[in-house]
């Protein structure tokens, strides 16, 4: 009985069942660790944006100092005694008798400017009383973070307009006038101010264009000169017409300021110039701080950071990376298609190419901050320096080129992602049959004819599979992009109304570069967290979205080449 029993389970082994359900048990725990980690990434990033209520605590320590905490909490933790005594080099006189474990909460209190730090840790045995009062007001600021108090009065041109529970609504109303002032701002900072300055350096260049050539008679270029200074005249007395216009809005939203009071009772005058958003948490019903969620969001979305990237959006690191790998896509497809053609359709198999293949496979593994040194090197420096000194003479000893920017770091990233588009399109090469090549040569075609209108278009699935794995990569990559074009924070879009409209030698903003950014480099690590998770979690969403993209693409194509109707 025990030999059949035995025989049995040798032959399922043999089967090879066993193998089939323990690699289904892994990719049901891979599948589950990954959506595991997202939704913990979601939960950690996204719920900051909810509008968290405001408690009041009135707190009395053991040397008899009392208080009163106005703010969030933020977060919450148990420490064992010792651990809680070494963290705040307390002695045991700060802990009640035998007690074993410690509860603190972290509470944001805001008010920066005033009474910094805006995040504090205190012992639950602290907390003498809790109060959620529905008056608490939250003020978000352009700088200092936010903060918390209590609504006392509204000013109009430093004359009292409304005080008491009545400056609440007349905050309301004048809020809406401040934001559309200051989008009336924004677009004539960024339209007319920007396009007159770009021009007035447009007339700079060919200035110094014309005082550095020879060739052109002292006739002409007298006429030139004067033609250019009255065009010059020109655009400065629209500047100076449109900056008067920008300082008229700019006193108009700093007509109205308020008053509000802290938890200490300290008396603040806050302008709305200063204030981009106010609301009254523990007052707001479920649909109303939902919306405030989807704003804040949005906000998020679409706006740029402000605080040293710890407040605001991530509009530009967005737009930076979806361009960017566009751009790279660009780039590494034709370089990494004609180098699987030559080494497939061309090249005399033997060492050599053996050698070359392996190269290219060697070239995946080398590490990516190389490529970066590379990039900085010979792109930047080299091939950026020369374009300076044949094309743009005028603007040095400013550089065009020659620095970091959006056109070298895609080249990087292509340079670094081409070995898997090479092997990727040479396997798809290598499985189409050789009776095809020969039924298109039969009937006539040249080798190039059916290469591109029979093999390629076969191969392209495969060509987009490593397009697929080249974006996945290059999303993510962070080191060399911090020698090739990635910075903190881009002054502008390589992307705007000005001629020629794209500007690939500017610097522009990463959503990998912002994560390591905010995550290490910030000086409020407690308000940096949470924008950490958002923008990781944005990321991965991204590179989900660029794949699923390239992914249809693909399907579509095998339908069709397979002669199935798209």
């Amino acid at each position: 009985m025990v030999k059949k029993d035995g025989l049995k389970l040798n032959a399922w082994f043999a089967s090879g069942e066993p193998w089939v359900w323990m690699n289904a048990a892994a990719v049901g725990i891979s599948i589950a660790a990954v959506v595991g980690l997202l939704l913990l990434i979601a939960a950690r990033g996204f719920a900051h944006f909810w509008p968290a209520s405001v408690a009041q605590l009135d707190v009395e320590f053991p040397n008899g100092v009392s208080g009163v905490l106005l703010g969030e909490i933020a977060d919450r933790e148990s420490l064992s005694a010792n651990q809680y005594l070494e963290s705040t080099g307390q002695t045991t006189e700060a802990l009640e008798p035998e007690q074993a474990v410690v509860e603190r909460w972290l509470i944001k209190t805001g008010n920066r400017r005033v009474a910094p730090p805006d995040f504090r840790w205190v012992a639950t045995h602290y907390i003498q009383a809790i109060d959620y009062p529905e008056n608490a007001l939250v003020l978000e600021r352009m700088e200092w973070g936010n903060a918390y108090g209590f609504l006392e009065a509204v000013y109009q041109d430093g004359e009292l307009s409304s005080e008491g529970e009545g400056a609440w609504s007349d905050l309301e109303n004048r809020l809406k006038r401040s934001v559309g002032l200051r989008v009336e701002i924004h677009a004539l900072e960024s339209g007319e101010l920007n396009g007159i300055n770009y021009a007035l350096e447009r007339l700079r260049l060919e200035r110094r264009s014309l005082d550095r050539r020879g060739t052109v008679d002292d006739a002409t270029r007298e006429a030139r000169l004067s033609a250019l200074a009255e065009e010059e005249n020109l655009l400065l007395a629209s500047f100076q017409d449109a900056e008067s216009r920008l300082r008229s809005l700019e006193e108009s939203l700093a007509r109205d300021s308020i008053r509000i009071s802290t938890s200490s009772g300290q008396e603040l005058e806050v302008s709305l110039s200063e204030i981009l958003r106010a609301w009254r948490p523990n007052s707001m019903s479920t649909p109303q701080k939902a919306s405030h969620y989807l704003r804040s969001l949005w906000i998020f979305l679409s706006e740029p950071p402000r605080e040293a990237n710890t407040e605001g959006g991530i509009f530009p690191a967005i737009f930076g990376t979806v361009m960017m790998v566009m751009l790279m896509s660009v780039l590494v497809t034709p370089f990494g298609v004609i180098a699987a053609l030559y080494l497939r359709e061309y090249a005399k198999q033997g060492a050599f190419v053996r050698l070359i293949r392996i190269a290219v496979n060697n070239l995946a593994g080398v590490p990516s901050i190389v490529y970066g040194v590379f990039g900085l090197g010979f792109f930047v420096y080299f091939l950026g320096g020369n374009l300076d000194a044949l094309f743009f003479p005028d603007a040095l000893p400013a550089p065009t080129f020659g620095t970091p920017g959006m056109l070298w770091a895609s080249l990087t990233l292509a340079l670094l992602t081409v070995p898997v588009v090479v092997v990727s399109t040479e396997e798809g090469l290598t499985r189409i049959p050789r009776s095809i090549r020969e039924g298109s040569l039969a009937l006539g075609a040249t080798k190039a004819e059916t290469l591109f209108k029979v093999v390629l278009p076969m191969a392209s699935p495969s060509i987009l599979t490593g397009v697929i794995l080249a974006v996945a990569r290059a999303a993510g990559e962070v080191a060399p992009l911090m020698l090739v074009g990635v910075v903190k924070l881009a002054p502008s879009l390589p992307l705007d109304g000005n001629f020629p409209f794209v500007h690939l030698e500017r610097k522009f903003m990463h959503l990998g570069f912002h994560i390591y950014d905010v995550g290490f480099q910030s000086p409020n690590v407690e308000a940096a967290r949470p924008l950490v998770f958002a923008t990781a979690l944005l990321l991965v969403i991204l590179i989900i979205f660029l794949n699923l993209t390239a992914i249809m693409l693909r399907n579509r194509l095998e339908r069709r080449y397979r002669g199935v109707e798209a």
